[in-house]
């Protein structure tokens, strides 16, 4: 489940001005199984909570998935969802050879 500064950023990018409990939390459900998916491809826990690609992958997920359109999403965001993985490869290659 996102946190509340999560889920608010998310609901201020798609646009959503009022409040209704139970659309939070279905974004919040929403965002969780996005972040679980970003995490995988990734293949490491990412951090959303600052304005970087994770998070706008992330939204963007949303944004697809409350368009009924998940299914284009990896589609039409594959080179920045494999630009993702290799910079974290990347990230972690690095780590592993200072840690020698």
């Amino acid at each position: 489940m996102a946190d509340s500064q999560l889920l608010a950023a998310a609901k201020n990018y798609l646009d959503i001005t009022w409040d209704d409990p139970e659309g939070d939390r279905k974004l919040s459900g929403i965002l969780g199984r996005g972040m679980k998916y970003l995490d995988g491809i990734a293949g490491q826990e990412l951090d959303y909570s600052t304005e970087d690609k994770p998070r706008e992958l992330l939204f963007d997920y949303a944004r697809y998935v409350r368009s009924n359109a998940l299914d284009e999403f990896q589609g039409n965001y594959l080179h920045e969802l494999l630009a993702l993985q290799i910079s974290e490869e990347v990230k972690g290659d690095t780590g592993e050879a200072s840690g020698v």
